[in-house]
């Protein structure tokens, strides 16, 4: 199982250097790395009555906060800044919602930017098995910003700030397997995977990947077909267990799909 415990070990690894916290009013929402912000020249956002402060702040340490005239509009002005400096992740135009690390909404905020603000995320999976016990799996597009080629669980997608998860559950089964969550058997909650670790988002090691999973397991029904609708899967195969074990053991899926299915396998 030594690869198993080197997902684990890379899923859960500090950032190179102690990141800085990033505050609204006082609240925690995200974090920086040392010297980002000053790169990227925050002061250009004083335009529209945008202010980030760097200080030191009591029981925090070194800290940014910002003023705005709304959390959402700062952070969205910063993101769009953040794209002109080539600094920010691919771009979605997809919100993202900010929270407090007590759970509590603040804002939202541009898909490409949540690693480098160190924006805590929430995604999705599904586990979609054949009624022989195989298992569907998909082969990610070769255009993918994130992982292309490799191979994913059936569905797996971010959840937005206008998603529940069940809505996100529907909604990414949907456009990245042509199935209606009606269509599926036994669709059950199995658990959740979390990842704290560096992203390679963002080039410079100034990108944080701190992300929740919630992974469900259904069965497809025989005769259901398969077919991408978003453009971002290859192709969909259905497995028997001994080559899904091997293409774990290979690397040949995701690292969010590899622990999603180790948890679903219980290894």
């Amino acid at each position: 199982m030594n690869w198993l415990e080197k997902l684990r070990d890379e899923a859960q690894r500090p950032p190179a250097k102690p990141r800085m916290l990033l505050l609204w009013s006082g609240q925690v929402i995200g974090t920086v790395a040392p010297g980002f912000l000053e790169s990227v020249d925050v002061d250009f956002l004083r335009g529209q009555r945008i202010t980030f402060t760097h200080k030191k702040t009591p029981g925090l340490g070194e800290t940014w906060s910002f003023t705005a005239p709304d959390a959402s509009f700062g952070l969205n002005a910063l993101a769009q800044l953040l794209r002109e400096k080539g600094r920010s992740g691919p771009w979605r135009n997809e919100q993202i919602a900010v929270c407090t690390p007590q759970g509590q909404r603040v804002a939202t905020v541009e898909r490409g930017a949540v690693r480098v603000l160190g924006v805590n995320t929430h995604a999705v999976h599904l586990i979609g098995l054949a009624p022989d016990g195989r298992m569907w799996v998909q082969q990610r597009s070769k255009k993918k910003p994130n992982h292309p080629n490799k191979w994913d669980t059936l569905m797996g997608g971010m959840v937005s700030a206008a998603d529940t998860l069940e809505k996100a559950l529907a909604r990414e089964t949907q456009e990245e397997a042509g199935l209606d969550v009606t269509q599926l058997l036994q669709l059950q909650h199995g658990g959740q995977v979390t990842f704290a670790c560096p992203s390679d988002e963002v080039s410079g090691g100034v990108a944080y990947m701190r992300e929740r999973i919630d992974w469900f397991s259904a069965i497809v029904p025989e005769g259901v077909e398969l077919k991408n609708q978003d453009g971002e899967v290859q192709q969909f195969q259905c497995i028997d267990s001994a080559t899904l074990m091997e293409w774990l053991e290979q690397g040949k899926f995701t690292p969010e799909a590899s622990l999603v299915l180790a948890d679903y396998l219980k290894l």
